[in-house]
């Protein structure tokens, strides 16, 4: 009989136990709300519940929510361990923002990790972002200052009327971006920064690149052209250009991965090792009519105007059958050295023989022909 009491007792508290986990709607009607902004490799997300400005029984708090039902400084709210509370910035549990990698925030590091988010909001003066260590807890209401990872100043500002409390992101750039919180008429803003972000982009290539996907020449290739134009892991980059070049049963020789391979070259200043290897990658025969023509477009913008025309020549000598791009090059290359009547011939040759699906920069072309004649 004792056996059979105990075991009904111990069924009777494991589905008790079940019954706690019953889902039922969020406390308050704050319905929770996610929101992640990526930062190229880097993810940030924020989770919170959200609150509206009309109360639960429809009641307008328009003009009530700063420094009435959000409060102002820190306070005892009377229930919890906290006897001195920041505003939980939100509703229900705690705000949490999540960081995928290291960032600095306003400026200041903080270390990749969930954080409490709480926001000490004021009458008069800058607010402030406190980011704790403590994402797990209700609320402010067992807050530990002492827990603070990091403290940031932010100054409110006006903002359209938004009926539910919402976080998001703006002003996005490759290395950062503005996280916001935005309610009733106030805004409140916080500056995220990647500072290391080309480092990360290395670390997963180079990790990547030890995976299947470094059994495809073009993804070395991709990767020295990333370093090359920022200008970081050059060394390793010429490594990587190589392989595209040359690995075995996966490399291969062809113009695009010569020409990747001398624009490493170049970057770590071995120009004349450059010049020999973009002289093997504009003879290559996969050096296609487009390949020859924006490569001349390139030396172009560098002012290397002579040896553009050298290039031009040769796609036209290459590609006799031709009859529109490389004249176009021929009239650019001469434009560029200052020889205007063979310019103005070779314009002509290639606006009369335009293709259909270059029609839209004839204008263009017309343009350059009328300033070379007025000349």
């Amino acid at each position: 009989m004792k056996k059979i009491l105990t075991l009904s007792v111990c069924v009777c508290m494991t589905l008790c136990g079940l019954a706690q986990s019953l889902t039922q709607p969020p406390s308050g009607d704050n319905q929770k709300a996610s929101v992640t902004q990526w930062i190229g490799p880097v993810s940030v997300t924020i989770n919170y519940s959200s609150p509206d400005v009309h109360g639960p029984n429809g009641e307008d708090r328009t003009g009530h929510i700063w420094g009435e039902l959000v409060h102002y400084g820190f306070i005892d709210q009377g229930f919890g361990t906290s006897k001195s509370a920041p505003w939980r910035a939100g509703a229900n549990e705690n705000t949490t923002i999540n960081f995928s990698h290291d960032v600095t925030v306003s400026g200041q590091k903080l270390k990749a990790g969930t954080y409490g988010l709480f926001l000490e909001v004021k009458n008069e003066g800058p607010w402030t972002w406190i980011f704790s260590s403590n994402a797990s807890s209700w609320g402010s209401y067992f807050y530990i200052d002492k827990e603070d990872a990091l403290r940031t100043p932010a100054t409110p500002t006006e903002a359209p009327f938004t009926e539910w409390l919402t976080y998001g992101f703006d002003d996005r750039q490759a290395n950062a971006t503005v996280a916001f919180l935005q309610w009733e008429k106030k805004r409140i803003s916080l500056s995220i920064e990647v500072p290391n972000i080309n480092d990360i982009y290395i670390t997963n290539m180079r990790n990547e690149l030890r995976n299947s996907v470094g059994f495809d020449y073009q993804n070395f290739m991709r990767a020295a052209q990333f370093c090359v134009a920022n200008k970081v892991n050059l060394d390793e980059a010429l490594t990587w250009a190589e392989n595209a070049v040359s690995m075995p049963f996966f490399g291969r020789e062809e113009f695009n991965t010569l020409q990747t391979k001398a624009s490493v070259l170049e970057a770590l200043g071995r120009s004349s090792e450059a010049e020999t290897v973009m002289s093997k990658a504009i003879n290559h025969p996969t050096a296609t009519i487009v390949d020859l023509h924006q490569y001349g477009r390139s030396l172009l913008a560098q002012g290397k105007n002579q040896k553009a025309l050298e290039v031009f020549k040769l796609n036209r000598q290459r590609n006799p059958s031709d009859t529109f791009t490389t004249y176009v090059g021929l009239a650019r290359g001469y434009t560029a050295v200052g020889d205007t009547k063979n310019a103005i011939k070779n314009w002509e040759i290639a606006i009369k023989n335009i293709p259909e699906n270059q029609k839209a920069g004839l204008p263009t072309y017309q343009a350059e022909l009328k300033k070379l004649k007025g000349a």
